[in-house]
């Protein structure tokens, strides 16, 4: 672990570490947490510490898998803890440095100007990679100064875009980015797990409303010949155009139809042992997943939503999250 000032200079390198939890999320800014047992000038160095001036970053293998902005420190008796959230979660503290208008632009595009405007005014260290392009184009408008960039960000991962932190990188791709990165079985995940259905979130017709003074409207599914019909609704004013309106609609049906079956459970604790990469379970990516120790057996591929890794005096525990993909194997 190191903690760097702004001006790039080492603040303390955080080496007598009892506890540390760093995540990467999909859609959303992730957070870490250490806790230092000080001595020595080390406890002379952490009293530096201030939030937003400093940055954590973790390492893992030698490698940086987490970094960003220190959010708030905790000095307690024989004990410091550090919460820090990723890169992401200084464009919460920005917002559009200018009037912009989108017309029938690639959403990646449009996502990309989100970023680098809101860093533009003060940078302190990101990259974007664009996966691949979503194939879906919108209209948008941005007016300086108003609303946060993060909400604006967050807004477009409702309509097909998906983007999560790797480090100082911001990676952007398409919602039903497919790319499978392991597999896992019940040898994989000796906790267990439980199969379920979630007939709560289940709808087989969605409509997104738009903007109100021009009545955008989109909208995707119907009436189901298994399910019947299952409605619901959403309201994004950002969106201009009926075109993203029914992207939004058609991406809010992936997510929620069909619903045959999937993992009860919001953390799946990876064994030691198994066969994946840690460095490769991004947010956005897949994995195939096979269960027969239910009653209902399972096998289907399910998208990583959600990673967490701590370490402490019990060694390293990987938990995954995993939502489904609608690119169901059999179940």
């Amino acid at each position: 672990m190191t903690i760097l000032d702004r001006n790039g200079e080492v603040v303390t390198p955080a080496t007598t570490l009892v506890y540390v939890e760093w995540q990467r999320l999909l859609d959303d800014t992730s957070t870490a947490i250490i806790r230092i047992n000080p001595d020595g000038d080390c406890c002379e160095r952490l009293s530096l510490i201030r939030s937003w001036r400093h940055k954590l970053i973790i390492y893992r293998d030698g490698r940086p898998v987490w970094e960003g902005p220190i959010l708030q420190v905790e000095w307690r008796f024989g004990e410091v803890e550090i919460t820090a959230g990723d890169v992401l979660a200084w464009l919460d503290r920005r917002v559009p440095h200018e009037t912009k208008s989108f017309t029938a632009t690639e959403l990646t595009d449009i996502a990309t100007w989100l970023i680098e405007d809101g860093f533009a005014p003060d940078d302190p260290g990101h990259d974007v990679m664009v996966v691949a392009p979503t194939g879906i184009t919108g209209d948008r408008a941005y007016t300086i100064d108003t609303d946060q960039t993060g909400d604006h960000l967050r807004d477009l991962a409702e309509t097909g875009l998906d983007y999560t932190a790797v480090g100082s990188t911001i990676v952007l791709l398409p919602e039903d980015h497919s790319a499978v990165v392991g597999a896992l079985t019940d040898a994989d995940m000796p906790e267990g797990l439980v199969v379920a259905e979630d007939g709560v979130s289940l709808a087989t017709r969605w409509v997104v409303h738009g903007d109100e003074d021009t009545a955008v409207k989109g909208e995707a599914g119907g009436v189901d010949s298994y399910y019947g019909l299952l409605e619901r609704t959403l309201e994004q004013t950002s969106i201009l155009d009926n075109d993203s309106a029914a992207a939004a609609a058609r991406s809010r049906l992936r997510s929620s139809y069909p619903v045959p079956a999937f993992i009860d459970t919001s953390e799946v604790t990876i064994a030691p042992d198994a066969a994946v990469s840690i460095p490769t379970l991004v947010p956005g990516w897949c994995v195939d997943v096979a269960s027969t120790k239910t009653c209902r057996n399972l096998a289907a591929r399910f998208k990583i939503v959600g990673l967490k890794v701590i370490e402490d005096g019990d060694g390293e525990k990987v938990q995954v999250q995993l939502a489904p993909t609608g690119a169901n194997s059999g179940v």
